[in-house]
């Protein structure tokens, strides 16, 4: 069987799909990358993945453009000729969907990685796309040969009460799993507390929250306040590089910029956290508790999966610097309770969220597509 792995950016594809590929070659399948090139691309095919050069642009919304994005798909679809193809983000799934029932491929198969920027954004952009992405969504994802998975079930029953998507063609997998060999337990450092952000450098994921937040806390104790990630020019809602640097060196924050070491840093943090404003199940908080990290996130579906108020962790209101300054500064007082709701959170992946379990539930969609089934 060959499948095409289709998404809108080379990292996407390394950071959060590498564990499924690599399962799916145990299994005899051939992989394909398909995404604009990147710096992940070398990484990806060193792990023995043929990559295929697809040009989109993230932002552009000019009709000859996205028209001209979706005939090199679907040219790369008829070149290809997958017996399946699995869609990640937006324009993907979109044009994906399109290429593939025009090149009559077998099975489709589109992720739904949460509702984020076209939906949940109150920005003029993002009201305007908004009806026509609708449109696109009930076209492409109501084929007979077309399955969706949801990472958490508010995104799924948004889709369905908007008839975006039929309930007996959609699934539920709580995010890409863990791989709880890498991401593993140590005792914590020691020192003044270290809290982790670990996520793109994104107003949306609450970066201007946290640093709010990380103000009130100065005024109290000493911690630290990492921020790990790298902004993301192609979103619209990315901050600059330099205004993260100016918070460091006003000694607000720490700026550790991108790390491939995810679980080295989280065994150096007594505490993560993520005040985004909408996700589908972060792998980052699923990669922190498997560290038997307690964790602080915003009261929203996708961190509620892993964030288990008061025995996984805090959660806090959407954009309340206050609520999350207090609720941080409540586990840096309390290394017990950090312990307990790490112990917890490590439990919870062990049972829910592994990547076999999610590599396992996602071969069954598939097998069930191409079989003409149900999973």
């Amino acid at each position: 069987m060959k499948i095409l792995f289709v998404a809108n950016t080379d990292w996407y594809l390394y950071n959060f799909r590498r564990s499924l590929a690599q399962f799916l070659f145990n299994q005899g399948w051939e992989i394909v990358m398909v995404s604009p090139a990147g710096p992940y691309v070398a990484s990806l095919e060193k792990l023995g993945y043929r990559w295929v050069s697809w040009e989109v642009g993230r932002q552009t919304l000019l009709p000859f453009q996205e028209l001209a994005a979706i005939n090199r798909l679907r040219a790369i679809y008829q070149q290809e000729k997958p017996d399946l193809v699995h869609h990640f983000t937006v324009k993907p799934v979109l044009y994906g969907s399109i290429s593939a029932r025009l090149e009559r491929v077998t099975g489709i198969v589109n992720c739904i990685t949460g509702l984020g920027y076209i939906f949940l954004s109150s920005d003029l952009k993002a009201h305007l796309i908004r009806p026509l992405a609708k449109i696109l969504y009930r076209l492409t994802l109501r084929s007979s040969n077309c399955r969706v998975i949801f990472e958490n079930e508010s995104d799924r029953e948004y889709f369905i009460k908007r008839k975006l998507v039929q309930l007996e063609k959609s699934h539920l997998i709580a995010g890409v799993g863990v791989d709880i060999e890498q991401f593993t337990v140590l005792p914590e450092p020691p020192g003044a507390p270290v809290i982790v952000f670990p996520a793109r450098m994104l107003w949306d994921k609450g970066v201007g929250v946290l640093v709010e937040a990380a103000r009130i806390l100065q005024a109290r104790q000493k911690v630290h306040v990492v921020l790990v990630g790298m902004p993301d020019p192609g979103n619209p809602t990315s901050i600059d590089e330099a205004m993260l640097r100016r918070w460091e060196q006003e000694k607000i924050i720490e700026y550790w910029g991108w790390r491939d070491d995810m679980s080295a840093v989280f065994q150096q943090s007594h505490i993560v956290t993520l005040p985004s404003m909408y996700e589908g199940v972060p792998t980052a908080l699923l990669e922190a508790a498997a560290c038997g990290k307690p964790l602080v996130a915003t009261d929203i579906p996708g961190c509620r999966a892993i964030v288990k108020d008061g025995i996984t962790g805090l959660l806090v209101p959407v954009n309340d610097p206050l609520a999350l300054a207090n609720a941080l500064d409540k586990l840096v007082k309390d290394p017990n309770l950090r312990q307990r709701m790490g112990t917890a959170g490590r439990k919870l992946v062990e049972e829910q969220f592994t990547d076999t379990s999610v590599n396992e539930r996602t071969l069954a969609v598939y097998q069930a597509l191409l079989s003409g089934g149900q999973e």
